[in-house]
């Protein structure tokens, strides 16, 4: 893996533990509408296509915008108050940037709400280039994102890994032609994920460290 000079990573359960924020935003804009409350693990299943189609299981089509005004107002505050770093995220990102490699972030949680994670754990100044859903015509799993971002940083497809938590990850490096590692520590279990033959698979980051 000594050729990568890029590594993408995904945020939600891979960096960073953000469900307990997400799920309380959920069930926040439900008690809102007068809707039944959900479970943790339902919604931590629901997490990884945007907050849009994330909340759209719960709430259907008729409150579907009323929802997410609840829910992007409220997750503003319960980011910042209940995220926290997956174990050994803050020192992989420390590693890699001593080592010289160039950082990017791929994520399908909007722009606005990527930055305000990143600013408040104080890891934004790591990455060379943050690209959200909400900035091109389409999320993951397309592969746009990523190729967008190897254009972007004047990286070829043999220079750059994806590391992700989720199934559309895997699919989203296969499709964009690059290498995935993917890490069991968020939505999807390892069973899961090793149905999706990624390229490296682990139960934390903390492989990386021996394989960078």
């Amino acid at each position: 893996m000594s050729n990568f000079k890029l590594i993408i990573f995904d945020i939600d359960g891979t960096l960073v533990n953000s469900y307990p924020a997400i799920i309380s935003s959920v069930n926040y804009a439900l008690e809102k509408l007068r809707l039944r409350r959900r479970s943790a693990l339902e919604i931590k299943r629901a997490v990884g296509l945007g907050d849009k189609a994330l909340l759209a299981p719960f709430v259907g089509r008729k409150y579907a915008d009323r929802a997410l005004k609840i829910y992007r107002k409220h997750h503003q505050k319960s980011l910042t108050e209940k995220s926290r770093f997956m174990p050994y995220a803050k020192r992989l990102l420390d590693y890699l940037n001593k080592k010289g490699y160039k950082l990017a972030i791929a994520s399908n949680r909007p722009n606005k709400f990527s930055h305000i994670l990143l600013r408040h754990l104080k890891i934004k100044s790591f990455f060379d280039y943050i690209l959200c859903k909400d900035e091109i015509r389409f999320g993951k799993p397309h592969p746009s994102i990523l190729k967008k971002i190897m254009r972007k940083l004047g990286v070829s497809r043999g220079q750059a890994l994806y590391v992700g938590d989720m199934a559309i990850d895997v699919r989203t490096a296969k499709r964009a032609k690059v290498k995935m590692f993917a890490v069991a520590t968020g939505s999807n279990s390892f069973a899961e994920l090793k149905k999706e033959n990624p390229d490296f698979l682990a139960k934390s980051l903390s492989p990386l460290f021996k394989k960078l």
